[in-house]
């Protein structure tokens, strides 16, 4: 496979006084569009509002950031839930969701957002549909139409459609009162990857949370899993790949650290530093591997399968275990004490390994 694999920034698409939104371009992350994958960031400021919208791809939400966060999303013949953001919340957005977001402090609300493309518009980049503003679904329909489909005269349309002035993002008057959130609307809806009981805790190696559909059944509609993968300094994460055809997509959420991938044929097809606010994508099958600088390096990745399957390439849980003796000295034409002496290590570190003392 001949593409490149190199991290990537977004670039802005909307810009204005209430925030902006971010996307990574298909075109400058070619994986993005053979993938069949969208990546974007939403960033509010105090009083910004992400006008309600849906969109053609399913996707997962992460909150990088919380702010004083709050989401509105309706779900179809649904109630309208209204959830305050913590910072780790993941939430799953199924097809046909309408959403909006809203900040009300501060404090920069910014929420990631990853999904699939592969029953939208374009490959690689999520299509918008807003329901208000200059670019809203309804000022494309005659007066006439609005009016007989809302039951109001057309001067009335008029104001309705004509008044908000903004596109996408808008800042709102801080005297509005939105929806307060509500402490039960997160179930089903939301799962927090800060705060969730650790699927694997190596000390001084490592900690990971896995997004799946034990834990949010709604994964099982939009066709992803996700994880949020913490590795303390030094510390390095174990050569694996997908066993099940999944793309991994993979967002630095803080820190740094050198990244390695192998591909077709044993070549190295990707050898980088990685850094903070980078994206960058796995293909299927592929080998990867990363090694954290001293402060240590977190990210958030979909997974492009509800429920993945990894097969380690080192470590207690590695292939390497389960293979005959026989069968590796033949592999690796050693002598058995040289097998011996490989299969006794690694004997308790699981998928982290912790610096070398």
């Amino acid at each position: 496979m001949d593409v490149d694999l190199i991290p990537k920034l977004p670039k802005n698409v909307i810009e204005g006084d209430g925030g902006s939104y971010q996307a990574w371009c298909p075109d400058d992350l070619v994986m993005l569009k053979r993938g069949n994958i969208g990546a974007a960031k939403l960033r509010l400021k105090k009083n910004g509002l992400a006008l309600p919208h849906y969109s053609d791809s399913a996707k997962v939400a992460y909150v990088l950031q919380a702010g004083n966060g709050v989401a509105g999303v309706v779900l179809p013949e649904k109630d309208e839930k209204v959830i305050g953001l913590r910072k780790g919340d993941a939430i799953a957005l199924p097809f046909g969701v309408v959403t909006w977001w809203y900040n009300k402090e501060d404090t920069e609300l910014i929420i990631l957002f990853l999904g699939d493309t592969s029953k939208g518009h374009n490959a690689g980049s999520f299509t918008y549909y807003y329901l208000t503003g200059t670019n809203g679904i309804f000022t494309g329909f005659s007066n006439e139409f609005v009016s007989r489909a809302w039951d109001v005269d057309e001067a009335t349309v008029k104001v309705l459609v004509g008044s908000q002035s903004g596109e996408g993002i808008v800042k709102v008057d801080g005297s509005i009162k939105l929806p307060e959130p509500k402490k039960e609307d997160r179930n089903r809806l939301v799962y927090n990857c800060e705060e969730a009981p650790l699927d694997v805790d190596i000390k001084n190696g490592g900690r990971v949370v896995v997004l799946n559909t034990k834990n949010l059944p709604l994964v099982a509609e939009i066709g992803l899993g996700a994880d949020l993968v913490k590795l303390d300094g030094d510390a390095m994460f174990s050569p694996g790949f997908s066993c099940d055809s999944a793309l991994q997509v993979t967002y630095i959420v803080s820190g740094s650290g050198r990244v390695q991938v192998v591909g077709v044929d044993g070549k190295r097809v990707l050898e980088t530093t990685v850094k903070a606010g980078q994206l960058f994508i796995v293909p299927r099958f592929f080998v990867v591997s990363k090694i954290c600088d001293p402060d240590g390096m977190s990210w958030f990745s979909i997974i492009t399968t509800p429920d993945a399957v990894f097969t380690h390439l080192a470590g207690r849980t590695s292939v390497w275990k389960a293979l005959s003796p026989t069968v590796l000295e033949a592999s690796f034409k050693v002598s058995s004490e040289v097998e011996k002496k490989f299969r006794g290590t690694r004997t308790s570190d699981e998928i982290f390994f912790p610096p070398s003392k």
